[in-house]
């Protein structure tokens, strides 16, 4: 769904929690910004054999996954040739909503990054987005482009890691939630599969999950600084020889700490927009299924979604390509739609949600460099607002 991607931190896909975007950025959204400033700082130097076989391995586990789903992929893109059989009214709706979603998207990057300029962080988000969608594994790499975008733009860097981080913990936890939305429906009787009932059970239990643990990280200091000192022993521990690893858990406290300043009092802004964000995405997709002429109990159609977009978030293809459009009309099926216009559906949803975007990517970076010229690292200048300091 939508891109992070990203969880994630680059744009959507990743990591945005939704199929295809997103971003970014797997489950846990840390480690991926942890990536991104590893990737940004190591540039100068030349790839270590490890490096070498983790993007090899990387490649690898997206042929694989590509190869399993191939034949729903090919079924899907086979669809094309009845685009043009689709309403052209309720696919203007649809592109309109993503658009939307997205604008929701960056506003919610900009309330993360506390700045009110959005060409920086439109740019570097669909600039990294497009690294994301496009890479075996790209989670860390769409993040470390836009994180050095980012920077490069005037950004205090802890600021940018922080308010990236916030934003893909709140469109996980969004993105789990979504199941109690169909709740009524299926207490009310409705005719639900058995797969989207159990579908349904999981998405409550993982949001339960995750609420308790986000509390937990928020509200906790000893716990979790305990938890950043036995990783760091054990990193240390199996990485001998190595330089080790120190003062982990005042970095995880002070995380904490910034994640929690960046939402702070403006944590009703933040819960609108993520509404927002999934809010128009998921009509996106319904407006793709009216535009197929199917027209499914809306219920059934957002747990599909939301199923789907809980598998979007393991990064094993590119922008979860072939892996989306493969649980996505599946489950679409499974909510009461034909499986011709299933596939219709998903392949316009993927049209207005990931190539778009996706084909955007290039010319945010163009347009970034003719304002800004060449991204560089750089490090945080201390005092930094964390507002961009060439007027973006």
């Amino acid at each position: 769904m939508v891109t992070d991607n990203s969880p994630q931190p680059s744009g959507r896909s990743g990591a945005s929690p939704h199929p295809g975007a997103e971003s970014g950025g797997g489950a846990n959204p840390v480690p991926v910004a942890a990536k991104a400033a590893a990737i940004d700082a190591a540039q100068e130097h030349p790839l270590a054999w490890k490096a070498v076989v983790k993007r090899a391995l990387a490649v690898v586990v997206a042929g694989v996954a590509i190869y399993l789903v191939l034949p729903t992929l090919i079924a899907v893109l086979g669809a094309w040739p009845r685009l043009a059989t689709l309403n052209p009214a309720w696919f203007a709706i649809a592109i309109a909503a993503e658009l939307i979603s997205f604008t929701a998207n960056f506003g919610l990057q900009r309330l993360a990054l506390r700045t009110r300029g959005w060409f920086a962080v439109v740019t570097a988000g669909l600039a990294g987005n497009a690294v994301t969608g496009s890479l075996p594994g790209g989670d860390a790499a769409g993040a470390a482009v836009q994180f050095s975008m980012l920077t490069h733009a005037g950004f205090d860097t802890d600021t940018a890691v922080g308010g990236l981080t916030a934003f893909s913990l709140l469109g996980v936890g969004g993105l789990l939630a979504l199941p109690l939305l169909a709740l009524p429906a299926i207490l009310g009787g409705a005719a639900v599969s058995p797969g989207l009932v159990h579908t349904a059970l999981l998405g409550l239990a993982g949001f339960a999950l995750y609420a308790i643990f986000g509390v937990f990280l928020l509200r906790s200091e000893r716990p979790l600084a305990a938890f950043g000192r036995a990783a760091q022993s054990a990193w240390n521990h199996l990485s001998r020889g190595r330089r080790p690893v120190t003062g982990l858990d005042t970095r995880l406290l002070a995380q904490r700490d910034t994640i929690r300043t960046v939402l702070g009092s403006k944590w009703p802004q933040a819960v609108l927009l993520t509404t927002g964000r999934l809010g128009f995405d998921f009509g996106c997709l319904l407006a793709a299924l009216r535009a197929t002429g199917a027209s499914p109990r809306p219920s059934l159609v957002l747990l599909a979604y939301s199923a789907a977009g809980i598998i979007a978030l393991l990064p094993a293809t590119p922008g979860g390509l072939g892996i989306v459009e493969a649980s996505l009309s599946g489950l679409l099926i499974l909510a009461g739609v034909r499986p011709s216009n299933a596939l219709l559906a998903t392949l316009a949803y993927r049209i207005a949600s990931y190539w778009l975007p996706l084909l955007a990517g290039p010319p945010a970076y163009l347009l970034y460099r003719h304002r800004y010229g060449q991204p560089t690292a750089r490090p945080a200048t201390p005092g930094t607002t964390g507002q961009p300091s060439q007027g973006s």
